[in-house]
């Protein structure tokens, strides 16, 4: 077994004595990694995060602490992207994040910024696919099988539901939910949910509003905002002007009306 033998913390992790950690790696304390792991040259762990069986981890990868990944899981692993030529790029993946079996998540290119991210306090179940130069959230929900493609964006709170595909390069809003077996080929707005093949707009979010904590003033006004945009025959440019003119001040509005303003595949309508 290869181990790094100058980090003065690998005395104080618990490892497996088929596990297989290169020098270079830096392991936390507390951390726990399972038989037939395999952690690359230049990967963090944080302390207290757990490692499980058959895990490979590897490339520049820096993972937070109180982590779990789980079973047969592959992490910062080259992308699958026919432009990629080896360069050096980066995974960054923040604390208390769950990661189930067999998930695959990929670092970044350099037409992406050569990063890929991944926040706090998320669950990815077994099977999703996160691919190279996505940037996501905290408090994200993807459930099993959900599959995305390079350059994604998914914002705090969302929750991808089992078997849906993302395009390349669309966006999810705060608080939106994907529904089961979804195509998603444009952007979904914050709050808002969406379902179907290709995925349409079924309404507000109303049960996420609520889970979160968003008081029944504020949802009333996201109401508001639904209706304008997507009740009113009105196209995006002039459902932005009507809710700055009619909708209270709020940071959840303002990003709201941010995040349409930015949109460049479009929305699900």
């Amino acid at each position: 077994m290869k181990v790094q033998r100058e980090n003065n913390l690998l005395h104080l992790a618990k490892i497996d004595p088929t596990a297989i950690i290169y020098p270079g790696a830096k392991i936390g304390r507390g951390v726990e990694i399972g038989p037939y792991s395999i952690i690359g040259e230049n990967v963090e762990i944080g302390e207290d995060t757990i490692v499980g069986p058959h895990v490979l981890i590897e490339g520049w990868t820096k993972i937070g602490k109180n982590n779990q990944v789980f079973h047969g899981a592959s992490i910062g692993l080259v992308p699958q992207d026919m432009k990629f030529q080896g360069e050096k790029s980066y995974l960054f993946i923040g604390d208390n994040n769950i990661i189930r079996e067999n998930v695959t998540i990929h670092r970044g290119t350099e037409e992406g910024g050569g990063e890929t991210w991944i926040g706090n306090d998320n669950l990815i179940m077994a099977y999703c696919h996160v691919a190279h130069d996505c940037q996501l959230g905290s408090h994200i929900i993807m459930s099993n099988a959900s599959n995305l493609a390079g350059h994604v964006i998914i914002e705090d709170y969302a929750v991808i539901t089992g078997l849906t595909g993302i395009h390349q390069f669309v966006r999810i809003g705060k608080m939106a939910m994907v529904g089961a077996h979804s195509k998603v080929v444009k952007d979904v707005p914050p709050y808002i949910l969406v379902d179907g093949h290709p995925a349409r707009v079924n309404g507000i979010n109303v049960v996420g509003l609520r889970r979160n904590g968003v008081n029944p003033k504020l949802r009333a006004e996201i109401k508001k905002a639904y209706r304008i945009l997507y009740r009113s025959n009105l196209n995006v440019s002039q459902a932005i002007e009507k809710m700055d003119q009619l909708l209270d001040t709020s940071k959840e509005i303002e990003h709201f009306l941010r995040f349409l303003r930015n949109a460049q595949r479009g929305i699900c309508r």
